[in-house]
């Protein structure tokens, strides 16, 4: 029988309206790699962009659904609404200061279960924050701004807010085998119970007169939690259907097969696969260096690079309808 395990985030997906003003803080301000330039295979017609650290692996992926124009959503329960990232001890001083360089909102320093943090918003409004609990340095700087010394490393955490979070919590704790990690009042936190180092916690925040939120920019899509294999992710869909959940199909993502449910909250879950990666289509010297459809896509390649919005790369590449 296969001891099932999940030891961390996988990556975490939430809405942005503004393609190039995404790419810009997420790269350009935080330093953060371009691994991938690609559309959302479920529409074709806006991208979904990846950053994450030199090969966008598993615990470093943040990764944004592009909606020009989007109405902004609203933040609240059941909802991620905070992405929480790992960056080395003594780094937060050198933050506070890039990110009020670069106009960064609600800058904010906090402490959360002994450790320091700076809490932020993204350019959609999204809540961010930087805790100061790495121990090893990132793979790659993603910026020549930004020394290795104070790169991201990869995700510390998410805070998904709850009207109610018994049942969320016996999720964690009972099926997917992480452990109660201590509370702050209305703050819960689990750690997975393989994985002692980054991406490995997650805290649940009770707040039940909350007004519930909404989708759109801004606002979290889901939270993906890894597993190893594709064995393992049948195990697991076999696990959560026999436990009364509706669960998708595993579902090819090129770079990961998912399923996705809603936890009994409400939030959408994805379990995905730690391969093949993103290395499947680029070379890893060239992640992130123009648009990369999926096969099934690839015949229709000139229609959907005229139907996107121009965006520029990093490399100073444009990518979109004015390179058509």
């Amino acid at each position: 029988m296969v001891m099932l395990n999940l030891p961390g985030i996988h990556h975490v997906t939430a809405i942005t309206a503004d393609a190039q003003a995404n790419m810009d803080f997420y790269s350009g301000v935080l330093g953060l790699r371009v691994v991938k330039v690609t559309v959302n295979f479920d529409d074709p017609g806006s991208y979904h962009l990846y950053y994450g650290d030199a090969t966008g692996r598993p615990g470093s992926a943040m990764t944004f659904f592009a909606w020009p124009g989007a109405s902004r959503g609203r933040v609240g329960p059941p909802q991620v609404i905070a992405i929480v990232f790992a960056v080395p001890r003594g780094s937060l001083e050198f933050w506070n200061e890039r990110l009020a360089r670069h106009g960064a909102a609600e800058i904010v320093p906090t402490d959360r279960f002994g450790e320091q943090a700076l809490s932020f918003l993204d350019p959609d409004g999204i809540r961010l924050e930087f805790v100061a609990a790495a121990r090893n340095p990132a793979t790659l700087p993603g910026h020549p701004a930004v020394p290795l010394a104070h790169s991201i490393v990869g995700f510390h955490s998410v805070t998904i807010a709850e009207e109610g979070y018994e049942q969320t919590a016996r999720l964690f704790t009972d099926v997917m085998h992480w452990h109660a990690n201590g509370s702050e009042r209305n703050r819960f936190r689990y750690r997975a119970a393989s994985e002692e180092g980054h991406a490995a916690v997650v805290e649940l925040l009770c707040v039940p007169d909350a007004q519930r939120g909404s989708m759109g920019a801004g606002v979290v899509h889901h939270v993906a939690f890894r597993t190893p294999d594709d064995a393992q992710q049948t195990g697991w869909r076999q696990r959560i259907v026999e436990l009364g959940y509706n669960v998708s199909p595993i579902m090819d993502r090129r770079y990961f097969r998912s399923i996705y449910f809603r936890e009994p909250g409400g939030v959408l879950f994805e379990i995905a696969t730690d391969g093949p990666g993103f290395a499947v289509d680029q070379s890893l010297d060239q992640l992130g260096s123009s648009l990369v459809l999926p096969p099934w896509y690839e015949p229709h390649r000139a229609y959907i690079q005229n139907a996107l919005p121009p965006l520029r790369l990093p490399s100073g590449r444009v990518v979109g309808r004015s390179s058509a």
